[in-house]
């Protein structure tokens, strides 16, 4: 960022950080602090300090935590409303009355932080190396779910995949898996896709 240079409008720093302080609070009185362990959850902070500090690592990192995981998230959720099916699957609680009417309105951030990130990303530009960064904070936070976390919450799919346990493979394997086959199959994807719009955009410049 340029100094005293603002890239990012102030009503979205106040605006995003009015969200925060009413989404936190009722998630813990709701559901518990234990749900700040997922990888999307954590994105709400990160995004927040990363708008007010217009960290370009910082938002990157969250674009490609969030963007594939907003877009499935809806497709899933909207499939369900329409047809009664998931096909993915792990969004099954926005339909069950067990779960608070406030909090599964609340989850609709999985919409809002993706068009949140691309917005900011958009202003300052996507840093190449937030891929390790952020692969390094899943590899940090996956094990730390695994040990801190209720087993029945199956918080980041740290016991199964899709929301469901599995028992197929160890716990310990599959849960080195699940580390690596999340930056591969959620980040790079993201990440090519940003890279290929950089050249894109410098190509049509010249």
């Amino acid at each position: 960022m340029l100094a005293g240079r603002r890239q990012l409008p102030l009503w979205l720093k106040l605006a995003f950080s009015l969200w925060i302080l009413f989404w936190a609070p009722t998630y813990v009185v709701l559901i518990g602090a234990q749900n700040f362990f997922w990888l999307c959850d954590l994105a709400n902070f990160l995004l927040l300090v990363g708008l007010w500090t217009e960290s370009r690592r910082l938002l990157s990192m969250q674009l490609l935590s969030v963007l594939l995981v907003g877009v499935l998230w809806a497709v899933d959720v909207g499939t369900a409303l329409v047809t009664g099916v998931h096909p993915i699957g792990g969004t099954e609680y926005m339909f069950d009355p067990g779960h608070p009417p406030v909090t599964r309105a609340l989850s609709l951030f999985h919409l809002i932080l993706p068009i949140v990130a691309v917005f900011a990303v958009s202003r300052l530009g996507y840093d190449r190396p937030a891929i390790f960064w952020q692969t390094a904070l899943t590899w940090l936070v996956i094990p730390l779910s695994y040990v801190f976390t209720d087993p029945e919450r199956n918080i980041n799919w740290v016991q199964g995949p899709f929301g469901q346990p599995q028992d197929s493979l160890d716990p310990l394997v599959y849960l080195v898996g699940l580390m690596l086959l999340w930056p591969l199959v959620i980040y790079l994807p993201v990440h090519l896709l940003l890279i290929g719009l950089q050249h894109w955009r410098v190509r049509h410049r010249q």
